[in-house]
């Protein structure tokens, strides 16, 4: 005879969590501009991300253990570390996942989130 045993499902993992939440302490890539620079503090590194397509979220980023100098990536979306990632999207308490091709670079929890838009002069 199999025995079940009750599992434990961290509140992360389960999708009431994420449809529940306000969302409110973040930004979505298709509320910034192309050239747009957002600055991401994390527990424990700063990052200078420059916003290179907002739809795709194709972007440079520099900062932390990974990113000593501008590199090309892509802001796949923030995520507690379980399977939910909510797309193209930088939020405070989650973590930045960011995609390399093939690979994959997790930050620690963000702190903070600013933004500078382009200000570029035409003429």
């Amino acid at each position: 005879m199999t025995s079940i045993q009750p599992a434990t499902v961290p509140s992360a993992a389960v999708l009431s969590t994420w449809q529940s939440h306000t969302w409110d302490n973040g930004i979505s890539l298709t509320q910034v501009s192309a050239l747009d620079r957002v600055f991401v503090r994390t527990r424990n590194s700063l990052y200078e991300i420059i916003v290179s397509s907002p739809a795709s979220g194709d972007v440079l980023v520099r900062g932390g253990e990974f990113f000593p100098e501008f590199t090309s990536a892509r802001v796949a979306g923030a995520t507690l570390g379980g399977s939910f990632l909510k797309l193209r999207s930088i939020h405070v308490g989650f973590r930045l996942e960011l995609s390399l091709g093939q690979s994959f670079v997790l930050t620690s929890p963000v702190e903070r989130i600013d933004v500078a838009t382009d200000v570029s002069v035409s003429g």
